[in-house]
């Protein structure tokens, strides 16, 4: 195939591909306002009880190696 009809066909094959995309993203439920300030919420609240309980837990293994080497 000369490189013209390869160029013509990448072009073709990445229009399909995009088409196809779009249709995709037509199908996706985009949460509203609400969902998403009651996403972000439980999110930063699982990260702030998982960050208490692992510094926690590296405070507690730093003083037990503290007191183990004294």
């Amino acid at each position: 195939m000369d490189p013209i009809g390869r160029v013509r066909e990448a072009v073709a094959r990445s229009v399909t591909f995009l088409q196809e995309v779009w249709a995709e993203l037509k199908k996706v439920h985009w949460p509203g306002k609400k969902e998403t300030y009651a996403a972000t919420l439980v999110v930063l609240v699982i990260v702030s009880i998982v960050a208490l309980f692992l510094g926690t837990v590296d405070f507690a293994l730093f003083r037990a190696v503290q007191l183990i080497l004294r």
